[in-house]
């Protein structure tokens, strides 16, 4: 391999490095843990922390789905370049530096998939038609889907007829349902969910064992909150809201990081000492390190400014927010935790205090901001490449 060659692959790699910190110190590090900071259940710099450590898991055990999509499944017909990865990077991670320092959570999926469009397209790539309306239907339906389910749990939390004994306890049973079906690299030999893996050990066939261990799975979370919530209404309460946050956080480290390192994935086809896993490892460690350096002020951005929470609309929050995250992750589709996360917040604040803790004007500036920033950043990739290439 030439030398410049070798420059050319570090740099692409540094700037990466470079994404990875600032998914970390954004969207990633900031969202997950945001509502549980906004209803006092942990502090900024713990939530940092935690963020850092359960992203990073996420990032290497299930970050392979969304990095082949943003690597090969954008654009047809064209691998991209180290210097076109190096532009859609610095691209990407630009918009997001601009949206950390002014404190409006800037969409790293829309900067990140507007400037592979962008840059693809500029080199003679075709479009990826089927993918965009994958993609952009998951974009279109997240504020609806996941702010409607937040406003019907949020709704549904305080009533009285319905003790929060129960209805606190049937979330997290079905929280519990989903965390034994995700799918993980290290379970692929073995059906490539936990269900799957433990319905091996029952004299059932397959659907069936997977139905009975899920249904397992989902009755111990079950029960174990309500023993909780019984024991201790408001401890009950906070420890369920971080437990949603950490798998939030670790839906996050799934996504996102695929943003950062997907770009990378074509440029080591050739190259058979660099592993993918070896990849999703240095992806997933710039998030850990941008999550610990950079997110405390996104999560006091994301806790504060958009609305006063309590626990129990931080669970309305939490709970629709991991299961999009998971369904965007399994579909392996690029999807904004700052979107999917706002608007379950207002959702929430919608059924809760009728929109009073929202700010329309900052809710506005943030949607403005999240369209730009796709059309900004597919007119810078196309528009670089066009005049690097003439």
């Amino acid at each position: 391999m030439e030398l410049a060659t070798i420059l050319l692959f570090t740099v692409a790699a540094l700037s990466s490095l470079f994404m990875a910190w600032v998914i970390g110190a954004g969207s990633s590090g900031a969202t997950p843990f945001a509502p549980a900071v906004g209803a006092n259940a942990i502090g900024t710099m713990r939530a940092a922390f935690l963020v850092g450590i359960l992203g990073f898991a996420g990032a290497v055990t299930q970050g392979a789905s969304v990095s082949e999509a943003v690597g090969r499944d954008l654009v047809h017909g064209v691998s991209l370049p180290a210097t076109s990865v190096i532009v859609v990077l610095l691209i990407g991670a630009g918009l997001m530096a601009i949206g950390i320092s002014t404190g409006y959570p800037i969409a790293t999926a829309f900067t990140v998939t507007g400037a592979v469009v962008g840059v693809g397209i500029a080199l003679g790539g075709d479009p990826a038609w089927a993918k965009y309306a994958e993609v952009g239907a998951v974009w279109l339906f997240t504020p609806f889907v996941g702010g409607g389910l937040a406003y019907a749990i949020a709704a549904l939390l305080p009533r009285s007829d319905v003790p929060e004994r129960n209805s606190v306890p049937l979330l997290a049973g079905l929280v519990g349902a989903v965390v034994a079906n995700l799918e993980f690299v290290f379970l692929e030999s073995v059906g490539g969910t936990p269900a799957a893996a433990g319905a091996q050990f029952l004299p059932l066939d397959g659907t069936a064992a997977v139905g009975v261990v899920t249904l397992a799975v989902g009755s111990v979370a079950a029960l174990a909150v309500r023993w909780d919530v019984d024991r201790d209404q408001a401890g009950g309460l906070r420890r369920f809201l971080l437990v949603l946050g950490g798998l939030v956080a670790f839906s996050a480290g799934a996504s996102q990081v695929g943003l950062a390192v997907g770009p990378l994935l074509p440029l080591f086809d050739d190259v058979s000492m660099v592993s993918p896993i070896a990849v999703l490892l240095g992806g997933g460690l710039g998030i850990l390190v941008g999550s610990w350096t950079g997110a405390p002020r996104m999560i006091k951005a994301v806790s504060q400014e958009y609305a006063s929470l309590g626990p129990r609309r931080s669970i309305a929050t939490l709970v629709p927010s991991f299961l999009i995250a998971q369904a965007a992750v399994l579909l392996g589709v690029p999807v904004s935790f700052n979107e999917i996360i706002v608007s379950a917040v207002i959702g929430a604040g919608l059924a809760v205090g009728g929109g009073a803790g929202v700010s329309p004007r900052k809710l506005g500036i943030t949607v403005v901001a999240w369209i730009g920033s796709f059309v900004l950043s597919f007119g810078l990739g196309y528009g670089t490449m066009f005049v690097l290439e003439f």
